[in-house]
């Protein structure tokens, strides 16, 4: 009886695809840049032949074009995706340092308080007269 194998893997990628895309980034520099050809090639027309020679929407270019004119260059820059982190509020260590204090003083006034009722028992048992403490008054 013949024995068949199994076929070999095929484990081969392309080498013109990478494992994963990933997001191009502009910089300030290049932005400003592609602007000013756009800027220069509006009178011609030749803006669509820069977008499709810069892989570019016009939306991208529309963005671009008016953080420039609001002076903004820093909002040029890539930004990071995501969602943004709160800022350290100043008074959350002294916060939570405190919330720890109070639990820890709460059970040992809690205990602290067993022991006297415990004392009381014992002293009425035993026939003790107490003093009447501010409490009790």
């Amino acid at each position: 009886m013949p024995v068949i194998l199994p076929p070999p893997p095929t484990d081969v990628t392309s080498p013109e695809l990478s494992e994963r895309p990933s997001r191009r980034n502009f910089t300030v520099k290049d932005k400003l840049r592609i602007l000013a050809q756009t800027d220069a090639a509006a009178n011609t027309g030749g803006i669509t032949a820069i977008l499709r020679r810069e892989g570019l929407y016009s939306s991208a270019l529309t963005d671009w074009r008016r953080q420039r004119d609001a002076g903004a260059f820093g909002a040029l820059a890539p930004q990071k995706r995501g969602r943004k982190t709160e800022p350290a509020n100043p008074l959350a260590a002294e916060l939570a340092t405190l919330q720890r204090d109070n639990l820890r003083l709460s059970r040992r006034l809690a205990r602290a308080e067993a022991i006297i009722e415990v004392q009381k028992k014992i002293a009425a048992l035993l026939g003790i007269p107490l003093d009447p403490s501010d409490d009790e008054t």
